[in-house]
């Protein structure tokens, strides 16, 4: 068998040797034109193996056991870590293994699940986030007019206890607006790192199917478990309730505000730490 670097630059079905080899055999590591890609799928023995255009084909081949030099084609579910046909009856014999192509396939299907529900829930978190953002500041306004034309009827005499009582609710209100607006920063930064991962999905998909690929998607799996998505708060809330009161005590004549401050959910499980994958 020719060579992987052989292979890509012919392009040449290497079964009729005649027509374009557009399509490459994974596991027999041969080009393959249509009318032959065809009748290897009708072959009981090769009906399952996987193909992928010719111009995807990264020129490295499998890469290789340290200890025999044989393309590593399985994972030992014990140890967690790819290994040749020689591995399977030496060092790890009695281990439980799959087949090194099965386990990428899952990873690969697991991580894009994972990683679109986790963008999907930061998503759905940043709207919401945005929408408390924008009712708190309408009651807020509220409050203000409230106090504003309630000062009005004070005339002069109150207008100094006005401007403090104003200054004191966008005070307090800021405070909690700013916890709000740090909440929203901080899930754009959730939903930015989730499409860097996304990226690395796609670059990975493109990647040859090999130990190597194993690791890097385990490493994947790992920063995508560790990627959390915080829980939308308790919004905060405000509240004013007029007060009447003679000219004497016209400070009395202002009502009560209550903003309650914003709480945060409990933490979720997946923040937990989690275990790094073996090498």
């Amino acid at each position: 068998m020719s060579s992987n670097t052989g292979q890509t630059a012919s392009k040449t079905c290497q079964i009729c040797v005649s027509a374009s080899g557009s399509h490459y055999c994974l596991e027999c590591e041969q080009y393959f034109c249509d009318n032959c890609k065809g009748f290897h799928k009708r072959q009981r023995g090769t009906k399952h193996h996987q193909f992928q255009s010719s111009s995807e084909v990264i020129p490295e081949g499998k890469s290789k056991c340290k200890d025999h030099n044989e393309d590593e084609s399985f994972v030992c579910n014990t140890c967690n870590v790819a290994v040749c046909s020689s591995c399977v009856t030496g060092s790890h014999s009695g281990h439980a293994f799959s087949k090194l192509l099965d386990i990428i396939s899952q990873l690969k299907e697991t991580n894009t699940t994972d990683l679109r529900s986790k963008v999907h829930e930061a998503t759905q978190n940043m709207k919401q986030i945005e929408e408390g953002l924008k009712a708190f500041d309408v009651k807020v306004e509220g409050i203000v007019k409230a106090i504003t034309e309630e000062g009005t009827k004070i005339k002069a005499m109150v207008d100094k206890c006005i401007s403090e009582k104003i200054a004191l609710v966008k005070d307090q209100s800021r405070k909690e607006r700013d916890k709000l607006t740090k909440l929203l920063e901080d899930t754009q930064m959730d939903l930015e790192a989730g499409r860097d991962l996304d990226k690395k999905i796609h670059e990975l998909n493109n990647t040859r199917n090999d130990g190597k690929l194993l690791q890097s998607l385990q490493k994947l799996t790992y920063n995508i478990a560790k990627l959390t998505v915080k829980p939308i708060p308790e919004f905060p809330n405000i509240q004013y309730t007029a007060k009447s009161a003679t000219d004497n005590d016209f400070k009395q004549l202002f009502g009560n505000y209550i903003i309650s401050e914003m709480r945060t959910q409990h933490t979720t499980n997946r923040e937990r730490e989690l275990p790094s994958p073996k090498r």
